[in-house]
């Protein structure tokens, strides 16, 4: 089992090799490239089931592989990849996950004339955070971090004719870049203080004590810890991938890919990478200033993001009428809860909702592409009713994911989400974390209950669509309810490894052996607030159903009940607007200015610059024409001429200088004479 710890980079080549094969065939070959994609995502399952028995086998011991990428003056930029626990499960869930999405889209996508290209982009992106997981250097993380936004673009604008999909993969790519933008910053400065950007190197990695100790040491201005500057701007880069306030805009707009791509979004791949980040460089982010003790740190500061993420986003799926887009803010929120059990309780409770969201969540997301599909592509909940009839498997399963996601004892979801109630109800700083926690479970379960009613209860009301008679719904092939069973049977039996009673998921990936302790559950801290967190989703299950369970279905009841506050709620507290008219707005003024200034200044500059050249040419010329030349050439006429005379005066002709002698002496002769006579006189 030592081979696939030295081998374990093999996970996602076979992805990426898929992609780079499927890239070069015809659109025609759907059966290659479906066959191609499918296939690596299998291998790439089992290769990583024999990396999890290894850290199973080898007590979750960490191995390392780094080498020379290529010399950098004197120095040597290296990467490196790393098995441990994390890595572990974060390549099983990715791959397990991933694969039965693959096959999901084998029939949900069937009849896309661009098939073949979907399954292409679908590889490249399971590749890219396959590499993602494994890496054991930042910049390696970083590299694969930018290659998931890339493929990210590519799926979400998948149907790039639709301008709402193109906006939306515009939007998703512009925004994550601004939280990359602190990724890099804290990548830069990260190596600059300690020199690399290895996370594990024989102790020398920028995870370990020799380098946790130096960051440990220094304060900047204000008593800001180094190591809370960059663990914020880390964070930065995980708030905007995983979707935190105030970069989680993005998110809910990338419905408009293909339902496969948002399963594989919101479940396994994109939103997962930002929680897996901070849990990698969790020692970084724990790492408390030494000499300022009471300093904010950056754990405090991601427990209240998280929370209130949670709270918000759950508010805003109260009022939402798409399936996708109800299940996306969803997302959301659940990403909130992740991050604020990391603040609260550390990398395993955090990491444990991880896994147990990706599973019910792609649930869910194949569930809305099945009710979508068997609907005839309808996404309004209001326009659909009575589908647990026509459609029973779906339905089934479907339901078990919405008991998930809402928390419904003893489903995987209870136990994980309980796990960061319980982390957040001891944390010292404050209790208010807590309660966001407890509301944003009763809204979970009310907006879950009230999108399960619409869909599932009463009778079909999609039977005229926009005044034309509609098929009426149908249950989806095996290819796309297989994998529904199987994620539904893992959304039951999940969390039977994260209970208080035994928590062996926390022993894995600490490395301390779990027991089981039947009487822990039965606890009384333990016990009451299993008793408060199941009291809090019971009572969000009963209003959503007295809400909506006899309500008319051609109106929304809690229009009335919310009254002005809905339109709020329905346009997500209008924050999209709010960046429309500032911060949209003002990049669209510095556009303006700066094309102002380059057209009218820069370029006035430039002409100005162009023509004092012209004219200083201009007169360099004159003056070397006119005035050097115009002289120097006049003086060698006067030269040339005076040597042509002097010249015609040695002819070598006697005759003629016997003339001249002759005038010269008879000129002579006539001024001694004039001389002589005047001197007489």
């Amino acid at each position: 089992m030592y081979w696939i710890a030295q081998h374990v980079y093999l996970v996602p080549l076979l992805p990426l090799l898929a992609a780079g094969v499927i890239a070069v065939c015809r659109q025609p070959r759907r059966s290659l490239a479906a066959g191609l994609a499918i296939g690596s995502m299998g291998g790439g399952l089992l290769l990583s089931l024999g990396a999890f028995l290894h850290t199973l086998q080898n007590h979750g011991e960490r191995v390392v592989v780094n080498f020379d990428w290529f010399e950098l003056g004197a120095g040597v930029v290296r990467l490196g990849w790393v098995l441990d626990p994390l890595a572990a499960l974060m390549l099983v869930m990715v791959t397990f996950v991933g694969l039965l999405i693959f096959v999901f889209s084998a029939g949900y996508m069937a009849h896309d004339r661009n098939f073949t290209r979907f399954f292409g982009f679908l590889s490249l992106f399971a590749a890219a955070m396959l590499g993602l997981v494994i890496a054991n250097s930042l910049l390696l993380l970083f590299i694969c971090w930018e290659l998931v936004g890339l493929a990210s673009y590519l799926l979400i604008g998948f149907w790039y004719h639709k301008p709402s999909a193109a906006a939306a993969a515009q939007k998703a790519f512009i925004t994550t870049r601004i939280g990359d933008l602190g990724l890099f910053l804290g990548l830069l400065w990260l190596y600059q203080e300690s020199g690399t950007l290895l996370f594990f190197d024989g102790g020398a990695g920028c995870l370990e004590k020799a380098a946790l100790d130096h960051l440990a040491g220094i304060t900047l201005g204000g008593g800001l810890a180094l190591s809370t500057a960059l663990g914020l701007l880390l964070f930065c880069g995980a708030a905007g991938k995983s979707g935190q306030f105030p970069l989680h805009v993005w998110l809910p707009d990338a419905m408009e890919g293909p339902t496969p791509v948002s399963a594989l979004i919101h479940a396994a791949t994109m939103v997962a990478a930002g929680v897996f980040l901070m849990a990698r460089v969790y020692p970084l982010l724990d790492l408390g200033p030494a000499l300022v003790p009471h300093a904010t740190t950056t754990l405090t500061v991601i427990t209240w993001v998280g929370a209130f993420t949670a709270l918000l986003a759950a508010s805003i799926a109260v009022a939402q009428n798409d399936i996708k887009r109800i299940l996306a803010y969803s997302t959301v929120s659940q990403l909130g809860y992740m991050f604020l059990g990391l603040g609260v309780g550390g990398v395993p409770v955090a990491m444990f909702h991880l896994i147990t969201h990706a599973f019910f969540k792609a649930l869910l997301f194949l569930g809305s592409g099945s009710v979508i599909h068997g609907c005839h592509e309808e996404q309004d909940i209001r326009r659909m009713g009575g589908l647990r009839r026509l459609m029973p498997l779906t339905f089934a399963t479907y339901a078990i994911g919405m008991l998930a996601l809402a928390g419904v004892v003893p489903l995987a979801g209870f136990w994980s989400k309980d796990e960061i109630l319980h982390a957040a109800h001891g944390w010292q700083p404050s209790s208010a974390p807590f309660y966001m926690g407890l509301a944003g479970a009763f809204l979970t379960a009310f907006y879950m209950t009230r999108q399960v009613v619409y869909v599932f209860w009463g009778k079909h009301r999609g039977a005229h669509h926009h005044g034309k008679p509609s098929s009426t719904p149908h249950e989806s092939p095996p290819v796309m309810t297989l994998p529904l069973a199987i994620l539904a049977a893992c959304a039951v039996f999940l969390g039977l490894l994260g209970t208080p009673a035994w928590p062996w998921f926390e022993g894995y990936l600490t490395g301390h052996a779990a027991h089981f302790e039947l009487a822990h559950l039965f606890s009384g801290e333990v016990l009451g607030l299993l008793a408060l967190s199941t009291a809090v989703v019971a009572a969000g299950l009963a209003t959503g159903w007295s809400v909506y369970g006899r309500a008319k279905p051609t109106e929304d009841p809690l229009v009335a009940l919310l009254g002005r506050f809905h339109p709020v709620l329905a346009h997500r507290f209008y924050l999209d607007e709010l960046y429309a008219v500032s911060v949209i707005r003002a990049n669209a003024w510095c556009g303006w200015l700066a094309d102002w200034l380059d057209r009218y200044v820069w370029l006035g500059l430039v002409r100005l610059t162009a023509w004092a050249t012209i004219g200083l040419a201009w007169l360099s010329r004159g003056f070397d024409e006119w005035i050097i030349n115009g002289g120097f050439d006049t003086t060698c006429e006067g030269a040339r001429r005076g040597g042509q005379w002097l010249a015609g005066l040695q002819s070598a002709r006697a005759q003629n200088w016997l003339r001249v002698l002759g005038v010269a002496l008879t000129l002579l002769v006539l001024f001694l004479v004039w001389l002589h006579q005047g001197g007489a006189s």
